[in-house]
């Protein structure tokens, strides 16, 4: 049953690298990082509110620091948009490892999530107050194209709809569609408890040693629901297609 479940995994974290990305032609575009930008301030819990074309909810972020100087962690949890098709009561979780290159511009950073086989993805602060809001942007270069994803912060459940807007006009500036972002649910979000499986995707996921601790608190429920995935996975894939795109500004 182990790996069946491992193998679920994987099949999660490569659609976690799809979900939440437009492709395009060429380089990646370059867009301003924030100036004066101050990490410590940025650390702690925020809420997505609009991501390039995901359909997955309760998106959450929480940066940290790491022993390493000028490295941070960062978490990304969700209610993953396949899961959601079976009876598993989940978080999706997945960790990667953020670096600052060059210290005279904090807010340009790389980030290396696992099992991304490509490397790692520049990431950057557009612009933020660290109270409220902050806007994001990660572009990976791919042989010929780039993979990119923009993401509207909040350290609230919601945002303020002319603080939005103001954003989706700063990704404009830059050369960035903002109408390939998504409005993320952030409602009837799961709390974590004794009953919740945690589908913890970091560097170690896949390793022989932690392969029987992928998934935390699992008996029967996570293993009939492992079984679900991999039998039921036409009917998935027919749900996915058929059910109504999530709302776009």
């Amino acid at each position: 049953m182990y790996k069946v479940l491992v193998l679920v995994i994987a099949c999660l974290a490569f659609f976690g690298r799809t979900d939440g990305h437009s492709y395009h032609l060429g380089s990646c575009p370059d867009v301003e990082p924030q100036r004066g930008f101050d990490m410590k301030k940025m650390l702690g819990i925020w809420y997505a509110v609009e991501k390039t074309g995901t359909a997955s909810s309760c998106v959450m972020y929480n940066f940290s620091k790491t022993d390493e100087p000028y490295e941070y962690e960062l978490v990304q949890t969700s209610q993953h948009f396949i899961l959601k098709y079976t009876p598993i009561n989940h978080i999706y979780k997945y960790t990667g490892r953020l670096t600052v290159p060059d210290l005279s511009t904090p807010a340009k950073m790389s980030v290396k999530f696992p099992l991304n086989v490509v490397g790692t993805s520049r990431f950057n602060i557009i612009t933020t107050d660290y109270d409220s809001y902050a806007l994001i942007f990660t572009c990976q270069k791919l042989a010929f194209a780039n993979r990119q994803s923009a993401t509207i912060l909040s350290r609230e459940k919601t945002l303020d709809k002319d603080v939005i807007g103001k954003l989706r006009d700063i990704l404009s500036l830059n050369e960035i569609d903002p109408h390939d972002l998504s409005i993320i649910s952030q409602t009837n979000c799961p709390k974590p408890t004794s009953e919740t499986n945690v589908i913890d995707i970091d560097d170690e996921t896949l390793s022989a040693k932690t392969a029987g601790n992928v998934i935390r608190g699992t008996g029967n429920a996570i293993a009939s629901g492992a079984e679900f995935a991999v039998e039921g996975v036409g009917t998935i894939v027919d749900k996915v297609r058929s059910e109504k795109k999530p709302e776009k500004r």
